[in-house]
């Protein structure tokens, strides 16, 4: 009997989209191809007989409305942290910017000044003041049908903030704001996380990477889940199953067909399903695959062929991949770059650290549990920012790399024995940016991930008062407690293509004016250019990160599409 809906994919959007539909009486059929469900939102044992349960891929959560927790009856549990950022100068580590929260003016004005800064304290203010209004204005349509630009422009109703978001580069209105090549490197990182472009392009990828960062619960905080990221999925899981979703583990979607038929094997049997919708919670790309797979399945009558063929995409994040099937007289080698250059491209390496304790800094006037409680940035001057990407445009490796730091057990000691707790072992998250998936081409990915190892570790050396090797934990084999995770890592574990986080260039969190948003599936972006496929992940309309977003809004789509 076919389903109403069948969902490719059991990461936390696709979990959210079974959740809402199950609850408002639709057959819902979600197949996952791993043997677990949560995506890149789970908690793993990374370490052999190390009793820490890490937020292995994604790890802090900003964009999860408190709607969707509320509409499923999530018992998610997020702690605010105390400290913004803390920022070692790499000229001099004994001295750094620790942004808290919770200082006075007085104290605020005298920690940029310990960094000679005091000059963008106000700039700082103003700056993050424009943000955060933009924040609450535009955070709750992210759950709504989409605003046009113009309607978007005019809630936020401030043409300074929308202007130097929206349609100047990045880098030249941090360059006028701010006067601290430190402060700007803060500023910008927002921009290039898993972002490989320039501050100054102006395709203005960075801008909308930044817009993302500073938006999220209408404040732009960045909280850390109790119990790791697998709680998040966790009780996404729980809804749905208990709304009556029928969750497949270790089912694989091999071929998907415009008329709503998947085909997927599991238990080493082909299997066949048809659904009214299907829901796609993986990368446009990987969609593309699975319907160029569904054409041999499942031949398309020509007339719908011709139809498709005139399709027009509804968003920049339904371009099409590069195809290398015509008839290009260039060598094969030449075609397969020319592919992977259409196809998105992640540009950070993820590396996950266990310490027998906190490593003493050079700056002692911070202490390394505030230092550490909030995002560490290491060599992210915006100079630094800009020569790390001028060295991987080339081909190189950063030298000094720039990461960002994240320590979970500072906020939430939870995932961890209570007994290795005790101990106080920490976990330690390192981001490192303008690492992009060309790398893996010109090193291999075993030579990179070992290159990276050592870049990211001896990144953080530079700023360390002892040896980050000196405080490493081991593991019940003896080895020390670094798991490296790259691009290529995060493709094959997430079919993530290129290691993208995002699964694609990220787009505007609103329709062009003159967008189509006749259907419902376009007015909340999670159309294709087939109308019972949609977009149901980090791919869609206002996708990426952990937020459930794409999940809600294309089970929105469904529902109101049935009303019509």
């Amino acid at each position: 009997m076919p389903h109403d809906v069948v969902i490719i994919g059991g990461g936390h959007n696709g979990l959210t989209a079974a959740a809402y539909l199950a609850r408002a009486g639709r057959s819902v059929l979600l197949l996952e191809r791993d043997d677990h469900l949560g995506g890149a939102a789970v908690s793993a044992q990374a370490f052999d007989g190390v009793e820490a349960r890490l937020s292995r891929y994604s790890y802090l959560v900003s964009l999860l409305p408190q709607r969707i927790i509320d509409d499923l009856g999530l018992d998610i549990r997020l702690v605010r942290r105390r400290y913004s950022s803390y920022t070692p100068d790499p000229a001099d580590p004994s001295r750094g910017l620790l942004v808290d929260r919770e200082a006075d003016a007085e104290a605020s004005a005298a920690a940029f000044a310990r960094v000679d800064a005091e000059g963008d304290t106000a700039a700082w203010d103003t700056f993050y003041g424009e943000t955060s209004r933009l924040a609450e204005r535009l955070f709750p349509t992210l759950t709504e049908p989409l605003l046009t630009r113009s309607e978007a422009r005019d809630l936020v109703g401030d043409d300074r903030i929308w202007t130097d978001l929206v349609e100047r580069p990045l880098g030249e209105v941090i360059d006028e704001r701010f006067a601290s090549d430190l402060v700007r490197g803060v500023v910008a990182t927002d921009g290039l996380i898993g972002t490989f472009t320039d501050l100054d392009d102006p395709a203005l990828d960075a801008n909308r990477c930044f817009l993302y960062h500073v938006i999220g619960g209408g404040t732009g905080d960045w909280d850390v889940p109790i119990g790791g990221m697998g709680a998040v999925s966790g009780e996404l899981e729980r809804a749905a199953r208990e709304a009556g979703a029928e969750l497949l583990v270790d089912a694989e979607v091999v071929a998907v067909g415009p008329d709503g038929r998947v085909r997927y094997t599991r238990g080493g049997e082909d299997q066949v399903v048809e659904a009214g919708t299907v829901l796609a919670n993986v990368a446009p790309v990987v969609l593309d695959r699975l319907l160029a797979a569904g054409a041999t399945a499942f031949p398309e009558p020509a007339e719908g062929a011709a139809a498709r063929a005139a399709a027009q995409p509804v968003a920049p994040r339904d371009e099409r991949p590069f195809s290398h099937d015509g008839p290009v007289a260039v060598p094969p080698v030449v075609r397969e770059r020319l592919r992977r250059l259409a196809e998105p491209e992640g540009a950070q390496v993820k590396v996950n650290l266990m310490l027998t304790r906190l490593p003493r800094l050079r700056d002692t006037e911070v202490a390394p549990e505030a230092a550490f409680a909030g995002t560490f940035h290491i060599n992210e001057l915006q100079t630094q920012l800009d020569a790390a990407f001028a060295t991987a445009a080339r081909g190189g490796i950063p030298s000094p790399l720039p990461c960002e730091i994240y320590c979970h057990t500072l906020s939430d000691p939870t995932i961890l024995d209570p007994e290795l707790a005790a101990t106080g072992a920490h976990t330690l998250t390192i981001f490192g940016l303008h690492v992009p998936h060309r790398l893996v081409e010109r090193f291999g990915n075993d030579e990179l991930r070992a290159r990276l190892r050592d870049a990211v570790l001896a990144s953080l050396d530079s700023v360390l008062a002892e040896p980050i090797a000196d405080v490493l934990a081991t593991d019940a084999a003896g080895r020390p407690c670094v798991e490296v995770k790259t691009t290529l890592d995060l493709e094959h574990a997430l079919r993530m293509p290129g290691g993208n986080i995002f699964h694609g260039p990220l787009s505007w969190p609103w329709a062009e004016d003159d967008a189509p948003l006749a259907t419902p599936a376009q007015r909340w972006g999670v159309a294709t250019a087939h109308p019972r496929i949609l977009l149901c992940g980090s791919g869609a309309v206002r996708g990426g990160a952990v937020s459930g977003i794409g999940g809600h809004n294309a089970a929105m789509a469904v529902l109101e599409a049935a009303e019509d």
